[in-house]
């Protein structure tokens, strides 16, 4: 469909006006907004993920595409609801107690969101009893856990360890991912996931999801 295409066109480029616009076309023409969100809006966010892997686009596209997804979520908000959905799954993401950066995270929120996952977003300086409590309360299935210094990324097992005194480590699967975290470390701590980038976060985040 021409009218899908060019709203996924659009988003790639930014233009959050015309998103709008075209959405609301698109509604009108009788496209359904699940629709829309799938083939329209969730197509072009990936689409702009795998360049973002590959080094053809940079933050700031990442950024205004993601802005743009949200004018078109805008329109899509009401009918989504009305017909509920479907969420592939949750993810509580947050950057560790200790730690204030949060560009990393808010790029892996964009990704994870571009796949149609839910992300509970604790923001930054977050300590583990915080991702428990909200793993729990909001019954997710993966726990993201962002940090950009060596001296904090210790925290990440601590979020590993206040999973298992909750008694949740195996039904939750936990994520890790910042510039000093390697593999290495992921295996060391006891996580399940070591991701390098935000679009190969959201893969995986997929992957747990679709099991």
């Amino acid at each position: 469909m021409a009218d899908l295409e060019q709203i996924s066109e659009m988003m790639q480029k930014g233009k959050a006006k015309e998103v709008k616009e075209l959405c609301q076309e698109a509604l009108d023409a009788g496209i359904s907004a699940q629709t829309i969100l799938d083939d329209a809006l969730l197509a072009a966010m990936n689409i702009v993920g795998i360049k973002f892997k590959n080094n053809q686009v940079f933050v700031p596209e990442v950024l205004i595409a993601a802005r743009a997804m949200n004018a078109g979520l805008e329109i899509l908000k009401s009918e989504l609801e009305a017909g509920e959905s479907e969420v592939k799954g949750k993810v509580v993401l947050g950057t560790v107690k200790g730690d204030l950066h949060d560009i990393g995270k808010n790029l892996v929120k964009i990704m994870l969101e571009g796949k149609g996952l839910e992300v509970i977003d604790l923001g930054t300086d977050v300590s583990p009893e915080q991702y428990v409590e909200a793993a729990k309360t909001n019954n997710a299935n993966i726990i993201a856990v962002s940090a950009l210094l060596t001296t904090t990324m210790t925290q990440m097992e601590n979020v590993v360890k206040a999973a298992e005194d909750a008694g949740i480590r195996d039904k939750i699967t936990i994520m890790i991912g910042g510039a000093p975290v390697t593999q290495s470390f992921c295996d060391s701590i006891g996580a399940d996931i070591y991701t390098p980038d935000a679009s190969t976060a959201a893969d995986k985040a997929m992957e747990v999801c679709l099991k």
